[in-house]
């Protein structure tokens, strides 16, 4: 599998593997928002492309390009070539500096990097086909009231991963009762049985309990009955783009 990023200047933005940690997890007690593998593993499951420069986004709410301006603390003769309001109505518009391709039938899902909270601005997604384009795309953001919103540099402004978009369209959903699978019901009861029990221990302040504080079947990749996963994850180790002259 692969993933060309072209740059096309010689200077172009950062690109790095997904990092799991987060400011607003980190700022928890016992950070256990980390206990939540879903949460890290969808945080480091792509590339994220780094701000160049602080980025300071003003929307007075109007409709037009003019009602957005744009700061940096550093040379605003390089802002045109970073971010501008293309598509106008508080949409902020991001420049990657790459051209990116990929194999036949993959494409690049880009959005915010996941699990990052941005006050005031929501960041839009794309799926781009990048298997045949010979252009590059952009990273659009849009503010959600008028106001100033800032991205700091070294700070990502866009998150890729890879799709193989059409063989989702050979995927048949199927929805039943679960009672029709009586060895998926066991697991599950087990599974209820177990959580129950343990949250009653820990409410009524049991040792043990407290001192597990929480269970870890998904983290182990385990079932409450013992048995393991043997596909399960708990890192995220992707590989972060070399340089090819």
């Amino acid at each position: 599998m692969r993933l060309d990023c072209y740059k096309i200047y010689d200077v172009a933005p950062e690109i790095v593997p997904g990092r799991p940690d987060r400011a607003w997890m980190d700022s928890f007690v016992d950070r256990h928002p980390y206990r939540c593998l879903p949460l890290t593993m969808a945080n480091s499951t792509g590339w994220e492309i780094l701000c160049p420069m602080d980025i300071k986004v003003i929307w007075n709410g109007g409709p037009r390009t003019e009602d957005i301006e744009l700061k940096t603390t550093g040379d605003p003769r390089a802002i045109a070539s970073f971010a501008d309001s293309h598509f106008q109505r508080g949409i902020v518009t991001f420049h990657t500096g790459h051209l990116f391709r990929t194999l036949p039938g993959w494409g690049v899902w880009v959005t915010g990097p996941p699990n990052w909270p941005k006050d005031g601005i929501s960041p839009l997604t794309g799926l781009v086909e990048t298997d045949w384009l010979p252009f590059p795309f952009t990273m659009n953001w849009q503010m959600t009231r008028p106001g100033e919103v800032i991205f700091r540099k070294g700070e990502p402004f866009a998150f890729l991963t890879l799709l193989e978009h059409k063989r989702l369209e050979e995927i048949e959903p199927e929805r039943r009762l679960m009672r029709t699978n009586a060895e998926l019901v066991k697991e599950y009861e087990a599974w209820r049985d177990s959580r129950a029990d343990f949250n009653a221990r820990l409410k009524g302040r049991e040792e043990n309990a407290m001192k597990e504080r929480w269970q870890r079947h998904y983290m182990r990749g385990e079932t409450p009955d013992g048995d393991k996963a043997e596909t399960h994850q708990t890192k995220r180790r992707l590989m972060a783009p070399k340089e090819v002259k």
